[in-house]
């Protein structure tokens, strides 16, 4: 069955456009698309969608609607996944997206919803529950770590901060190891190693998941 979708974004030719692009994949059923916040949570109890793709910004306030949108649906319907939208890699509003948690949410910029394969990929993998984060905004924020002093995070081999920072974009290890040319036992151990060297040794699995990737984003 193809993925229900409610589409937000209030400038016209954009939302016009994605919602185009969305309507030729098979794969995905988009049901509404409104121009607010209030439209958005009025569409989502009338249509029951599957995915919220959003803009960060939009009416009332053009703040942060899109973040609120997430965290509003994570209380009262916390099986929608949400896409948020972004004009800019602020790594700021992508730790508000996740810092209650990265299960069934994506930060995408807005240059990747011309790659269909892109936006496509972010809705299948929220639907399943997972996380994306644009490599962009994940690529200023090790940047910003880079430059960070007496971090945990300088502990980590390149290899080791590679993988974390596949990790943080919603990557299983079968992915990570096919992206990094490795195997899934060798991916295994380095994430070990990781989650050691942050002091994560004693969470529980998808506890110390979540952690090292907020820990990646600057969060903790």
């Amino acid at each position: 069955m193809p993925i229900k979708i409610v589409l937000a974004e209030d400038n016209y030719l954009v939302r016009e456009g994605v919602a185009r692009l969305l309507e030729t994949e098979p794969a995905l059923n988009l049901v509404a698309a409104v121009e607010d916040l209030p439209g958005l949570m009025k569409a989502v109890e009338e249509h029951a969608p599957q995915v919220v793709v959003t803009d960060i910004r939009m009416p009332p306030t053009s703040t942060d609607e899109g973040i609120q949108a997430s965290e509003q649906l994570r209380e009262s319907h916390p099986e929608v996944g949400v896409v948020v939208l972004s004009q800019y890699a602020e790594p700021e509003y992508a730790l508000m997206l996740l810092e209650k948690g990265a299960a069934g949410r994506a930060y995408l910029l807005k240059e990747r919803v011309s790659e269909i394969e892109q936006i496509r990929d972010a809705i299948e993998e929220v639907s399943r529950g997972g996380s994306v984060i644009d490599p962009k905004v994940v690529e200023v924020l090790v940047a910003a770590k880079s430059r960070a002093k007496e971090s945990p995070l300088e502990r980590l081999t390149p290899r080791e901060r590679e993988i974390l920072s596949e990790m943080a974009q919603g990557k299983n290890n079968a992915a990570i190891a096919a992206t990094l040319v490795l195997t899934e036992r060798a991916v295994e151990k380095h994430i070990n190693s990781i989650f050691s060297k942050l002091a994560l040794s004693e969470e529980k699995d998808v506890h110390r998941r979540v952690k090292a990737v907020l820990m990646f984003l600057g969060q903790i």
